[in-house]
């Protein structure tokens, strides 16, 4: 069968302005190669990889190069993929699972996972770790962080500034760290005369003799262009930073 009738078979083309036209991309990262959503994506469940998947994962390998291989880590909000899949071919022993609200980035995630060779990793539906159990060694997530009227899956963040998930993933990750284990989030978050409202919030939940963190910024300024109307316009920038949160042993 010709490649286009496959691809038609398949879903992956959409009548355009007479011609037809993927609604999907494929981007490489290193040595792996991810399908995610074309552009523009304005689909409530798009499935986004862009610079902010990069700069995760370069942070996630510089982390697992250093860190003991986890027992058992999930991937929250994993969209296309990409920290659960480092962290399977950093450590194929480990017992690896991603996560996602959203159907189609857990449809994509599975098939970048089997392209890279590591399809042994465990996919589930999940608003956050509400229908997964256990504990893990390491949680790693790259959530959205903008508010976003439409309350698109891959751009919202909730909350009044989009810091809403990334919050509740600190929260979440309070209640299932094993001893020793490790939170590595990567977020955006707006700044308001040079304070930090999600790190503000985040250290109130953190508070007390049970978890040890710290916070890196990673960019200092970050689409500019989310300030000049709405929530964010209060803002004076919006800052990249890594939240790295260990539950004492």
């Amino acid at each position: 069968m010709p490649l286009v009738e496959l691809a038609m078979v398949a879903g992956m083309l959409v009548a355009d302005e007479g011609e037809w036209r993927s609604r999907f991309r494929f981007s490489t990262l290193g040595r792996n190669g991810f399908f995610h959503s074309s552009f523009p994506t304005e689909a409530e469940d798009s499935v986004f990889f862009g610079p902010d998947t990069c700069r995760f994962g370069a942070l996630l390998a510089a982390y697992l190069r250093d860190a003991p291989p986890p027992a058992r880590a999930v991937d929250i909000g994993c969209g296309a993929g990409l920290g659960a899949i480092l962290i399977a071919q950093h450590d194929p022993a480990a017992e690896i699972m991603m996560v996602d609200i959203n159907a189609a980035a857990l449809r994509l995630a599975r098939v970048n996972a089997a392209l890279a060779g590591v399809d042994f990793i465990l996919a589930r539906q999940s608003d956050l770790l509400l229908d997964v159990s256990d504990e893990f060694d390491l949680i790693v997530s790259n959530p959205p962080y903008l508010p976003d009227r439409r309350r698109r899956l891959y751009r919202n963040g909730g909350g009044r500034l989009g810091e809403g998930l990334s919050l509740a993933i600190v929260g979440t990750a309070m209640e299932r760290l094993a001893s020793g284990g490790t939170l590595l989030l990567y977020t955006g978050t707006a700044i308001i005369s040079g304070e930090n409202p999600f790190l503000r919030e985040a250290v109130l939940l953190l508070d007390g003799p049970d978890f040890v963190w710290e916070s890196v910024e990673r960019d200092l300024d970050v689409l500019g262009e989310e300030l000049e109307e709405g929530p964010l316009s209060v803002a004076e920038r919006i800052a990249v930073i890594c939240l790295r949160v260990t539950r004492r042993t």
